[in-house]
Formats: C-alpha cells, sequence, structure tokens
C-alpha cells in the first residue's frame, strides 16, 4: 500500500513543475479546520432505524426490493426511491442504496409482472433456516427485467446528489453468495454469462455515480472474473459486510486482495460490522482508523454499534474515514490564484468537487485525488482578500466539503 501511494505522490510533486509562481502571486494566510464528518464519508446509520437524524453521520443506507418500483402491471413508479431520497437529504445526509430479489425468510423482490411470464418458475428453499423464495434465473424475461431496470435507474438518479453509492449484486441481501442451499448457477444463482453481461451494462449506463459489488465475488465457481480478468477493469467498488474478517488472513482478505488493494484509488471501498457485544466494540474501535487507512475505506455502515457507544463517539470514528483535504499552499494575485491541496484522508472523493475562490471554480477536479498525493489548482479569480472554498453539484442542502489550513501570515 505505501509503495502506491509513494508512486502517486511522486507523480504529483512532478506535476507541479508544470505551475511555475509568477511574481505577482503572493502567499494568502488561511487557517480552517474540519470539524465534522465530510461527505459521502464516515459510519453509516440506517434509514429506516430512527437514529440517522443526527450530524454524527453524512451518509444513511437503505435496502429495497425491485418490487417496490415495478407495479402488477409492469410500469416502473419510483415514488417510494424518491421517498427515501427526500428523507435522507432532509437529514442533509445522502444515501447509499441496494436492491435485492432475495432475502432470507422473505418472498422474493421480483415484481409480479415478471412472476407472470409465462414458463417463469420460483423456487422456495430454506435459507439461514427460513423458508425463502428465489427467482427463477433461467428466464431470460428476468435478465432483461435487470438490464433495463438498471438503465431506467440511472437515466432518473445518475446525476442526483440524493444518491453516493449504488451497491449491486445477486444472491442474500445481494452479497453475492446464497450460502444455503448453495449457488446452482441458472437455477437460484444468475449464470457467468449473465452476470458478465451485468457488469458490463452497469459500467456503460452509470457515467456518474460510483457503484460497487460484495468482495464474495471473487469465488471462481460462482463468477466469472476468474475466467474473464478482464471484467476486473470495470471502475466498480467493494464492500464487505463482514468486513473485520477482513483484518487477517482468510477468506474475507482473499477478496480484497482477489479485486486489487488499490481499487480503492478508482471506485470505492466500504463495508459494514457487526457488534454482538462490547468485546467487538472495543476490538472494532481500537483497529478501526488504521484498517480504514489499509483498505482505502470510504465508509462503515455500523448501526448496531450504538448499543456500545454514542453518537459523539460515531462522529470521532467517522472522521477516520474517506478523502481529508489540507491546504498547504494558497497563492494569489489580481486575476489568479494558486491552490495546493493534500488529501491526508484514507481514500479519494469520487464525485467532482472544485476548488473555488471568489466562487469561480478551478477547471480541475478533485475528484479521484488519492491519499497522501498533492496537487496544485489555478483558478482564475484573485485579490487582495481572496475567499477560497471547496464546492461540488453532488452535495444537498447543508452539506459542506471542509478543509483543513495552517497558512500564517507572513
Amino acid at each position: 500500500m505505501g509503495s502506491i501511494r509513494g508512486a502517486f505522490s511522486g507523480f504529483a510533486v512532478l506535476g507541479l513543475l508544470a505551475f511555475p509562481v509568477r511574481a505577482e502571486l503572493k502567499p494568502i494566510p488561511l487557517q480552517s479546520k474540519i470539524n465534522s464528518v465530510q461527505p459521502m464519508t464516515g459510519l453509516v446509520l440506517w434509514e429506516s432505524s430512527g437514529n440517522a437524524d443526527t450530524d454524527a453521520v453524512q451518509l444513511e443506507f437503505s435496502y429495497l426490493r425491485y418490487s417496490d418500483v415495478v407495479r402488477t402491471d409492469g410500469k416502473y413508479d419510483w415514488s417510494a426511491v424518491d421517498q427515501k431520497l427526500n428523507a435522507i437529504a432532509s437529514r442533509s445526509h445522502q444515501a447509499i442504496l441496494r436492491f435485492w430479489d432475495t432475502y432470507p425468510g422473505q418472498t422474493s423482490g421480483v415484481p409480479d409482472s415478471i412472476k407472470a411470464l409465462a414458463g417463469y418458475r420460483e423456487r422456495t428453499a430454506l435459507s439461514e433456516n427460513r423458508e425463502t423464495g428465489f427467482p427463477d434465473w433461467s428466464h431470460p424475461g428476468y435478465h432483461q427485467f435487470l438490464l433495463d431496470f438498471f438503465e431506467q435507474f440511472a437515466a432518473r438518479y445518475d446525476q442526483d446528489p440524493r444518491l453516493a453509492f449504488l451497491q449491486v449484486g445477486f444472491g442474500l441481501w445481494s452479497e453475492y453468495h446464497v450460502y444455503d442451499p448453495g449457488e446452482q448457477l441458472g437455477v437460484n444463482f444468475p449464470s457467468k454469462a449473465f452476470q458478465s453481461q451485468f457488469l458490463q451494462h452497469l459500467a456503460k449506463t452509470f457515467a456518474h455515480t460510483p457503484w460497487m459489488i460484495s468482495q464474495d465475488a471473487h469465488v471462481a465457481s460462482r463468477t466469472p472474473f476468474a475466467a474473464e480478468p478482464a471484467l476486473l477493469d470495470l471502475k466498480f467498488g467493494i464492500f464487505d459486510d463482514s468486513f473485520h474478517l477482513a483484518w487477517s488472513p482468510g477468506y474475507n482478505l482473499g477478496g480484497w486482495e482477489f479485486f486489487g488493494r488499490d481499487r480503492f484509488l478508482r471506485a470505492p471501498a466500504g463495508g459494514e460490522i457487526l457488534f454482538p457485544d462490547k468485546t467487538r466494540s472495543d476490538l472494532v474501535a481500537d483497529q478501526w482508523p488504521h484498517q480504514a487507512r489499509e483498505f482505502g475505506v470510504s465508509f462503515l455502515i455500523s448501526e448496531q454499534w450504538l448499543q456500545w457507544i454514542d453518537l459523539d463517539q460515531i462522529r470521532d470514528l467517522g472522521k477516520a474515514a474517506g478523502y481529508r483535504f489540507r491546504v498547504i499552499e494558497f497563492l494569489a494575485g489580481p486575476g489568479e490564484s494558486q491552490v495546493r491541496i493534500k488529501n491526508v484522508g484514507t481514500a479519494p472523493i469520487y464525485h467532482d468537487a472544485f476548488v473555488a475562490v471568489n466562487g469561480i471554480r478551478s477547471p480541475d477536479s478533485l475528484k479521484f485525488l488519492g491519499p497522501d498525493e498533492t496537487r496544485t489548482f489555478v483558478v482564475a479569480a484573485g485579490g487582495k482578500r481572496p475567499a477560497l472554498t471547496i464546492v461540488s453539484d453532488r452535495l444537498v442542502p447543508g452539506q459542506t466539503i471542509q478543509f483543513e489550513a495552517n497558512l500564517p501570515a507572513e
């Protein structure tokens, strides 16, 4: 990890040579602190929990069924999605959404209009000791529905600031596995051929919203990645809903390594940890800042942590994840400024954000500025008392991207 970040920092230093300091640019004093969790980062609470109305978090997680959107007549009704997004945005937060079709103890989330297709046959089986409905993965009509669904979803929400990240997948909870009764490809789990088609379709469909799959997708017997390594070049992120198990050698860590430990430089990394007791809580609290940096994590779903820690601790621990910008130089002249920014956080920002002086933006984005990487931004604005901000069109009202600075007056 160190060598990867060091390489990126080296490239950034070389890039600085392209920005000579002109004589009329003078150092500008600047003092600023980051005192809150940054947008699109930190610990995450469930939208449905009733705990999320707090400034200790910036993100909320929610599941939806496909049948929440598609009516019995096959027509789309996005009001359920909009209601969730509006409720989350009303708290000055953004959403992480995941659609599912298989959930232990539930009938499938497949719309009734698909279930009514000729030849479509669902199966019911015990999973997690509960009667569970499984889609008919042999039916081409269901395949086409999923491709169409996410195309329509992207057309409506791909540039929506209420949505930070999208998680996708198959199997139980869309976590890319059916531990019980096991994956039967083309029966209760999609074939490798359809998975490949689906992943490539999403890569073409979403131009702005980062999408993620579970690290469980690394298993060669259930997914096409081993047989089609070119799929690894698609810009999807990774989530791990048993993230603490990746902190030592084993199955989960193997998944992160399979998809590439540097993947977080181009797509988000996140996960969830369950907190059954105080021992687990103490373990995670102790190791979380280090592991967030090791894995390049931007967020951690942690609803159960509130059994053991309070919201002030949720806020403090949340600051350990994601991007964190530091202004290390601010020069300005009559009509131009140069601003050097270093990301001292654990991961890049994955949406466009811009250095702005007096409201005028730099043409270059902070997007994908990696940890420990430094970049210089030129802004066509200056003056004797220039005001520096970081702005983004991907924020909801009440959100602000903060930065650190300790530039004294000369």
